[in-house]
């Protein structure tokens, strides 16, 4: 079936949660395109080593002819900071001519939509990872009150953590003066966990992929709430 909308995502190689999860959330209207990069794990470079490759995989996936490109993945498009995000941004646009974000643009919008500016933020990373996130949550105007890395190796047990022990682990971590909760990380499955943890904390919940699709659909104008998904969508 042709689709209205498309969105397509440069994501990491290794991530095999980041389609599925899409293709079950996205409105049956909007396509999911995908080209992947070797840019974590074994093969983690510095941004601007990933130059190169960015442009090649952006202009491949211009070929679907996508309403928007997403440089997606959370920790490589935040550890250079805002600039560095920025140039990750400038490289597509110059490659394909295509509007564009990266994750961590999505992640910000979001939590500024939701009024969020004090978070609490949870990520499966090896520490050294977290701290990057939380440098550039910090320059883009966010209190970060309390952060927790789970320390995993990799991909395989990022995606080995269940829902039920996501939010375990959230309720674990509750601040009552957070503003809101960001769970970090394509490659997870916190987006199940959404409805379920606002309820049990009172705060909105911001995930990579449940951000990265409403900041999409939003730049698209796609005004379908989305069951699910939390607070997020209840405007869109």
């Amino acid at each position: 079936m042709e689709t209205r909308m498309r969105i397509g995502l440069i994501i990491p190689s290794s991530n095999r949660l980041t389609e599925p999860q899409f293709n079950r959330y996205a409105p049956s209207d909007v396509g999911i395109y995908v080209t992947r990069l070797r840019m974590t794990g074994q093969w983690h470079k510095p941004l601007a080593e990933l130059q190169d490759a960015i442009g090649d995989a952006a202009r491949t996936l211009s070929d679907t002819k996508p309403d928007i490109i997403v440089f997606h993945c959370t920790a490589s498009s935040m550890e250079d900071g805002l600039a560095g995000e920025e140039r990750v941004t400038e490289w597509i646009r110059q490659a394909t001519g295509c509007a564009t974000i990266t994750t961590g643009q999505a992640v910000t919008a979001a939590l500024h939509t939701l009024a969020a500016r004090k978070v609490v933020l949870i990520s499966p990373y090896v520490e050294a990872t977290n701290r990057l996130e939380l440098n550039y949550m910090k320059e883009a105007g966010f209190e970060v009150l309390h952060e927790l890395g789970l320390g995993l190796p990799g991909g395989d047990a990022y995606i080995a953590v269940t829902p039920d022990q996501w939010l375990q682990i959230v309720v674990d971590n509750i601040r009552p003066e957070a503003e809101g909760y960001f769970l970090s990380c394509t490659n997870t499955r916190t987006i199940e966990i959404v409805d379920t943890a606002e309820k049990r904390l009172g705060r909105p919940i911001v995930t990579s992929n449940q951000a990265t699709l409403w900041a999409c659909l939003r730049r698209m104008g796609h005004t379908q709430n989305i069951p699910g998904l939390g607070r997020l969508f209840a405007d869109i």
